[in-house]
């Protein structure tokens, strides 16, 4: 069992803490059909130090990861209680608050939804045969309209659309010559350079925004459809069907939707890969084949015959709120500029589902969610950054972000970045961190989404005296690049870098490091076996976190302006906010 709780869960009254009454979003805890107006919040650190140590490190993930926390699920009271103890952390290493109205929060305002499995369906016709799916086996189903708990439909045509993908700049339309308004659209994960990772289509093997999930029911959307499923296969997916089930499955957050999100399809969901071979043989189509033919730009949608779709959701939503974190560590010469640091703190929560992925029954005894690398790693890197800058005479002032809802979509930190509580052309630059795997010193750090921004050249520098050296991602096809909170302030133009451990082990080479890598992603990565470990040897990381230590702290004493490289998609955006201050 991966656990070693290594802090007594203290019970902190509510009506005793003058600092709950400003927490938004905290609702009774319910412990064994007993109501408590207490949050179960773990006691904090009071030994650790002003350096970049190990031990600190460990025992904020130990901290962040207990079962007291029951998964960092946003909006729920143990979640939110997460949260509440990051900010206490944060007051007690020095930081100031940088929330909302003096506090240390900025209030998200989200909705939980949450399907009936025994109500809800997906179901395949064909004439008078009926092929219903089994939830969580054969596909995964739910919908992000929030105006209503019933929605379904019936005689919807099922279209092959390849990828999903309607890109002018590539002169790619795989909705060409369809109205697709009415239909199920169903189409490939991934985008058409993973197909032609030596071609010239898309970014060949690195996977633009085109390959992500979420532009893909954002684009069946636009296009009218009634559902949209994807659908998965490991390697262009870059995870498991568990993973799916796992993160699709149960209650779903989401962001407060304009129009109740009345805009989006009726249904989104994943087919297994199993499972579309299966459709697309009903249909008397390879499924093999239809995929080959959707790499090309010649590629036309396909109807699957006379297959249609029936499908109803039914479901229960809840008006929530959950919390970014936010500390500031100000400057003295240039206060109104800032260095950012970001780190998401939630989790998946707790899982009512029959437990998936796990190797043995007895692998481990709970269904906690508990992401001990994903992501308490990087909110404890955050905090022990903090807590070193608390100590140093800056010029620009330091923000430390901890986002909630990233496992929702990115949600928390793109909510940030639409609401920002300072004007995002006064944030210089900023690092993401983002699941440090513990696998010991490396001589690489990995960058995502290299040759970006000149970050890399300053993050390259401070390596070098460390003995290391930047690679690029060893995995561009998996999108890592669009699936971290970075990517919602490099939207709006803020240069940021999302760098990572490496995988070039001192002791072990390329090779143990890859097969830690993909040994995570198998057996822990959105599994409740995500749980932290006194076993784990975190001499890497701690050498990382000193490394993104470093990297803030240059720009922070500094009155440099870090760019993005020529050329970057993000470079254009960022010199027009800056014409705004001149």
């Amino acid at each position: 069992m991966f656990r070693n709780i290594m802090a007594s869960v203290a019970i902190i009254a509510l009506a005793s803490c003058a600092m709950m009454s400003k927490v938004p979003g905290m609702s009774r805890f319910t412990d064994q059909g007993n109501s408590k107006e207490d949050v179960l919040i773990q006691s904090l650190p009071t030994d650790t130090s002003s350096e970049i140590r190990e031990d600190d490190i460990r025992v904020r993930v130990s901290k962040l990861s207990n079962d007291a926390f029951e998964g960092r699920a946003p909006g729920t009271p143990s979640g939110e209680g997460a949260a509440f103890w990051i900010a206490k952390e944060m007051e007690r290493v020095g930081l100031s608050p940088g929330g909302e109205n003096g506090t240390w929060f900025q209030t998200v305002k989200m909705v939980s939804q949450l399907i009936s499995e025994e109500k809800s369906y997906l179901t395949i016709l064909k004439e008078d045969e009926r092929h219903e799916m089994k939830l969580g086996k054969d596909a995964v189903i739910w919908t992000k309209r929030q105006n209503g708990k019933r929605f379904s439909f019936k005689n919807s045509p099922i279209v092959f659309v390849g990828y999903g993908v309607v890109a002018p700049e590539y002169g790619w339309n795989d909705y060409e010559g369809i109205d697709a308004k009415g239909k199920t659209v169903v189409m490939l994960v991934n985008d058409p350079g993973y197909a032609n990772p030596d071609g010239d289509l898309f970014k060949g093997k690195a996977m633009t925004y085109y390959g992500r999930w979420t532009y893909k029911f954002e684009e069946a959307a636009r296009q009218g459809a009634t559902a949209a499923i994807v659908i998965h296969e490991t390697a262009p997916a870059s995870y498991g069907w568990d993973v799916v089930a796992n993160s699709w499955s149960g209650e779903q957050a989401d962001l407060v939707r304009k129009k109740g999100g009345k805009d989006r399809v009726v249904l989104e969901g994943w087919f297994s890969h199993e499972t579309a071979k299966k459709v697309f043989a009903t249909a008397n189509l390879d499924y093999e084949v239809m995929k080959n033919r959707a790499k090309s730009k010649d590629f036309r949608p396909v109807f699957l015959g006379m297959l249609t779709a029936e499908g109803r959701i039914v479901q229960t939503i809840e008006r929530n709120t959950s919390r970014n974190v936010v500390g500031i560590v100000e400057g003295k010469g240039s206060p109104d500029e800032y260095v950012l640091y970001t780190a998401h703190w939630d989790h998946l929560g707790k899982k009512t589902e029959a437990k998936t992925g796990a190797p043995t029954e007895d692998f481990y005894r709970d269904n906690i969610f508990n992401g001990a690398v994903d992501n308490a790693t990087g909110t404890s890197a955050l905090l022990e950054i903090a807590e070193t800058m608390a100590t140093k005479d800056l010029n620009r002032s330091a923000m430390f972000l901890a986002v909630t809802l990233e496992e929702s979509g990115l949600l928390g930190s793109a909510y940030y970045a639409e609401n920002p509580l300072v004007p995002l052309n006064k944030i210089v630059s900023g690092i993401n961190m983002d699941a440090l795997l513990p696998i010991g010193r490396t001589k690489d750090v990995i960058v995502v989404g290299h040759g970006a921004s000149q970050l890399e050249d300053r993050l390259e520098a401070i390596l070098a005296k460390q003995g290391r050296y930047i690679v690029p991602d060893t995995k561009p096809e998996a999108g890592y690049f669009y699936r971290s909170d970075h990517i919602s302030f490099a939207k709006k133009g803020v240069p940021m870098i999302y760098a990572d451990g490496g995988v070039d082990l001192r002791r072990g080479g390329r090779a143990a490091g890859l097969a830690a890598n993909d040994a995570f992603t198998a057996q822990r990565y959105h599994k409740p076996m995500d749980e932290y470990s006194i076993s784990w040897d975190l001499s890497g990381t701690t050498e990382d976190v000193q490394a993104f230590y470093e990297l803030g702290y240059g720009i922070a004493i500094s009155d440099e302006w870090p760019q993005w490289y020529e050329g970057n998609e993000f470079k254009a955006i960022r010199d027009e906010s800056l014409m705004v201050m001149e």
